[in-house]
């Protein structure tokens, strides 16, 4: 079994928040280590609504400190990541019979009074019966409230983070299991098992953010029985062949209390979501039911004037959101917060465990577990990644169309609708896709869609994928796009090109 060289900080979890925490622990000046058991942000962390927003119906919750954390994050991660987050307008209509315009009006003053805008624009009042977004609902709707909140590409989000955190000096280990963490000489040893083989690694603090398997790691590699610490929340959404025209997303009121969105996705879809519920099983099996899709489908149905049916269905996905375990009674009044817990110390060997948190929180969660370890290890460096920038994003958040344009016009033998398409995924990576290449064969075998084996090179080099399913599913989306053939073309080239 090899020994790796001794780290001071160890991260569990290859999700949106231990990506977050190894990128800016290692800016500090900390040695950084961190292992995830399957892909990178194949969790939780690729399974959300995709949103980078304060939480609207979380002031019904009185969630006050976390609605003015993630809302004050918006402009923050824009401008961080301005090639995979940009701004979003979500129409609220009032539905007769529900909350009433005046508690809606109040809500979203707040939510604009809260955020700390610049960039952003306002909350606005809409006449449906004139405005676009009232043409392809129910002629009932007739008052709407519009708002800004932010889109983000999560799950290259989390590979962005862990390719900065690498960057910067950080060990990233995928498909790597931590199979035991064991206290000795005020740190721990750790047991990894993966596709380097046996390892252990020596840390002085660990940082245990897995997800929904926080809990499991508390009591399996760390031995302590009995940790109940989550509340296992399933969301499920689904992906219907695209129902309007305009760019708008929308938020619709259930009967029940909760919320759906429905919004534009990857230009000939409508994305769903999401539903709430306990989920007690495996989470690695976790999928959508019978009765999510008929509830997200009835809820949609409730507004759009054409009925949304299963034959429109182009693609489901589901994820367990590991929600601090607040006793709330019912799923959607768990509390959305990160809570973190500090086991043990500086002498006996300390532990950071992370509970909960949301992809738009997640640089503050940082920040919040690097007081925690500054606190057991000793302070190193500021906080720095506030006016930070991913990977590829090194531009303003406005300057996105300009420089899409640019990209194209520097690479006018390319289509423009795959120069685009890079140049979001990627930002000013695209380029090193791209290389000299004049004309589209220039980029190397042809998977379908416009996947090409010079991003597929790009993606196993510098972003860790290691299937197809990496490439289709978590570093792009053409899995919605790519059929069976060129899915088994690209499998037999992953096979041929990575161990």
């Amino acid at each position: 079994m090899a020994t790796t060289d001794s780290v001071d900080i160890f991260v569990i979890g290859g999700g949106v928040n231990g990506a977050s925490i190894a990128r800016d622990a290692v800016g500090r000046g900390y040695s950084v280590a961190l292992a995830e058991m399957n892909d990178l942000a194949s969790g939780t962390s690729s399974a959300a609504t995709k949103l980078v927003h304060g939480g609207l119906r979380y002031l019904e919750h009185y969630e006050f400190r976390l609605v003015h954390e993630a809302l004050a994050e918006r402009e923050v991660l824009w401008a961080t990541a301005p090639h995979i987050i940009w701004p979003l307008r979500f129409v609220l209509p009032h539905h007769k019979g529900l909350r009433p315009a005046v508690v809606l009006r109040a809500g979203l003053a707040m939510y604009d009074y809260m955020g700390g805008r610049r960039l952003l624009p306002p909350t606005k009042t809409l006449n449906l019966t004139q405005h676009v977004t009232g043409q392809p609902l129910k002629p009932g709707f007739r008052l709407g409230f519009e708002y800004s909140d932010c889109w983000v590409e999560d799950s290259r989000f989390v590979v962005l983070n862990a390719r900065d955190a690498a960057n910067k000096g950080a060990a990233i280990h995928v498909r790597t299991k931590v199979t035991s963490a064991r206290r000795q000489d005020g740190g721990w040893i750790l047991a990894l098992d993966g596709q380097a083989g046996r390892q252990t690694v020596r840390a002085k603090l660990v940082v245990n953010a897995a997800g929904p398997w926080v809990d499991e790691v508390i009591t399996g590699a760390m031995g302590k029985n009995g940790a109940h610490n989550v509340r296992l929340v399933k969301g499920s959404h689904i992906v219907v062949h695209k129902l309007y025209d305009h760019d708008r997303c929308y938020i619709f009121q259930n009967a029940d209390g909760r919320i759906i969105f429905a919004i534009p996705y990857e230009g000939d879809f409508t994305l769903i979501g999401t539903t709430d519920e306990d989920f007690t099983g495996d989470p690695r099996g976790v999928a959508i039911s019978e009765g999510e899709t008929d509830y997200l489908l009835s809820a949609a149905s409730e507004y759009f004037a054409r009925p949304v049916t299963r034959d429109q269905i182009h693609w489901s996905y589901s994820g367990v959101r590991p929600l601090f375990d607040d006793g709330a009674s019912a799923a959607q009044e768990a509390t959305r917060d990160y809570v973190l817990k500090v086991d043990g110390d500086a002498q006996s060997g300390a532990a950071v465990n992370v509970f909960g948190g949301k992809l738009t929180t997640s640089r503050r969660l940082a920040e919040s577990v690097l007081e925690k370890i500054e606190g057991v290890l000793g302070k190193k460096g500021n906080a720095w990644t506030k006016l930070s920038k991913l990977p590829g994003g090194e531009f303003e958040p406005l300057a996105f169309e300009a420089e899409a344009r640019r990209l194209h016009k520097d690479y006018a033998g390319l289509p423009a609708t795959l120069t685009r398409r890079l140049m979001r995924l990627y930002g000013t990576k695209a380029r090193v896709i791209l290389g000299n290449a004049q004309q589209i064969g220039d980029l190397g075998q042809h998977f379908g869609a416009d996947l090409y084996r010079s991003e597929v090179d790009y993606l196993v080099a510098q972003e860790w994928a290691r299937t197809a399913e990496d490439v289709l599913w978590r570093r792009t989306k053409l899995g919605l796009r790519v059929g069976a053939q060129g899915v088994a073309a690209l499998q037999e080239y992953m096979g041929e090109t990575v161990s």
